[in-house]
């Protein structure tokens, strides 16, 4: 069991990955299996060289040796990625979460990292505070048509006329003749 924290985890793979010959040794192992021969034939490196970087590039994990091939521990990547970087906000998608703390809590609760709605808040109280969220991609003074609507809905959730309908309902959007635009302030 690794004794490193999630932060100093990410941190050596990254820095595995910044040297330029062992991104492309990754990369190559990624597509194919390979022995330290033909990675020496194709990139043109010493064999020390090469040896050195498939050396660290297992013993950090990025891949592993299989006979006399390296190939890219896919599934070894995928696990670092689920264990220290899937389903955490970066400070920009923070950042871009609403002020008031009700609503934070709200959107929190209901939403993916990535801003997507989980699922639709029953609670009459929390599905305004996730129209409100919503209400973000609009930009007041523009028209939109229900089309356009419908696609900024949909990066949300696959419901978007439960959304739209919403945004009307709660006095955020008016809309007239399948054209709808943001309430004034």
């Amino acid at each position: 069991m690794s004794t490193q924290t999630p932060k100093d985890e990410v941190l050596d793979y990254f820095k595995a990955m910044v040297d330029v010959d062992r991104l492309r040794i990754a990369g190559m192992l990624g597509l194919t299996k390979l022995t330290k021969e033909q990675i020496v034939d194709r990139l043109n490196l010493p064999l020390r060289d090469v040896v050195n970087h498939l050396g660290f590039l297992e013993n950090q994990g990025i891949i592993r040796k299989d006979g006399e091939a390296y190939e890219l521990d896919q599934a070894a990547i995928r696990a670092l990625a689920k264990r220290n970087l899937a389903g955490k906000r970066t400070p920009a998608q923070e950042e871009a979460l609403p002020a008031d703390e009700y609503d934070r809590k709200v959107v929190r609760d209901f939403t993916t990292a990535d801003g997507k709605i989980k699922s639709l808040p029953m609670q009459p109280k929390k599905f305004t505070a996730i129209i409100r969220y919503v209400s973000q991609v609009f930009e007041q003074g523009k028209q939109y048509p229900e089309k356009e609507v419908n696609t900024l809905l949909l990066r949300y959730h696959e419901d978007f006329a439960a959304l739209r309908r919403g945004l009307v309902d709660e006095g955020i959007m008016q809309r007239q003749a399948g054209v709808y635009w943001m309430v004034e302030k």
